[in-house]
């Protein structure tokens, strides 16, 4: 870690190259000009109105009843498949 410690008290020490020099400020003034991007208001209403069919669509349909869930779960309580049953033997 010495080398690593040199370079880096080296690298302070240096002055800063001209290229940097001014850097920040042309590179602010280059922001400031480029116009800002904006989506149009029609993209916007469109947007919004299919968000608003979406919302009233899945709305209307009902979603499906629930069903009972399988009783050959493995992992399930009191289950035939269960690897302890499946040890022990049946009871």
């Amino acid at each position: 870690m010495d080398d690593l410690d040199a370079v880096l008290t080296r690298m302070a020490h240096a002055p800063v190259p001209a290229s940097l020099d001014g850097m920040e400020a042309r590179v602010l003034a280059r922001i400031a000009a480029r116009p800002a991007a904006r989506a149009g208001t029609g993209i916007g209403a469109v947007t919004i109105a299919v968000a608003l069919v979406m919302g009233v669509l899945s709305a209307g349909f009902p979603a499906r009843e629930a069903g009972a869930v399988s009783a050959l779960s493995p992992l399930g309580p009191m289950s035939p498949l269960a690897p302890s049953v499946l040890l022990a033997g049946a009871p």
